[in-house]
């Protein structure tokens, strides 16, 4: 997705523990892994860079859910968001090594899961994708096809929520000259609602 905003990068994964601290709110245990990624990957040498980290959780009725540690507990998270709405907070953080600042943005999104059966759930757990999501699902699934009826940031709900991306390098005098809104949502198949707000600094998604 990051290829959407026309600027080169590197990808690299940070290894960081990803535990919960205790009475942590979702909103804060996001924003604290993705700046903790994003230093982590810090190379403290003359090529000074920018670096980007994220993470999201999966909150259910005050319960963050992280990724399963196998089939059971895929299932037991598919089964407890079946047919109901949850949120999905998505934090980024961008690192500037050159001035060590970092610039956090915070997307929620109300993601409202369909009554899918339960050989739907079984048949999608034999494939393997619900163990590095978290929640248990990934939202861009076609066979799966959990969500319905969304209307927020597809995109945070995959993990990387693109606009609030770039309101954050423009902060850092980065402009992307790519048509954002319609990259995304062409390559996402999805049409965004609330793209223009984002961009613009609206508080929204």
């Amino acid at each position: 997705m990051l290829s959407f905003i026309g600027i080169p990068f590197d990808v690299a994964s940070a290894d960081v523990d990803e535990s919960l601290d205790p009475n942590e709110s979702p909103r804060d245990y996001v924003l604290r892994l993705a700046e903790a990624k994003a230093r982590a990957l810090a190379r403290n040498d003359a090529k000074a860079q920018i670096i980007i980290g994220s993470d999201t959780a999966v909150v259910d009725a005050g319960e963050t859910l992280g990724k399963p540690r196998d089939k059971s507990e895929a299932e037991s998270m598919l089964r407890q968001l079946r047919g109901r709405t949850h949120q999905v907070y998505t934090g980024i953080a961008l690192y500037d090594e050159r001035s060590d600042k970092v610039f956090s943005e915070l997307c929620i999104s109300d993601v409202p899961m369909r009554d899918y059966s339960d050989a739907e759930m079984d048949a999608y757990i034999s494939t393997g994708d619900p163990m590095d999501k978290a929640g248990g699902y990934a939202i861009q699934n076609g066979d799966f096809a959990p969500v319905e009826h969304f209307d927020g940031c597809f995109a945070s709900v995959m993990g990387f929520p693109l606009c609030h991306l770039a309101r954050s390098l423009k902060k850092e005098g980065i402009e992307i000259d790519a048509d954002l809104p319609q990259a995304c949502s062409s390559s996402l198949n999805y049409e965004c609602k609330i793209s223009d707000a984002v961009l613009h600094g609206d508080n929204i998604g």
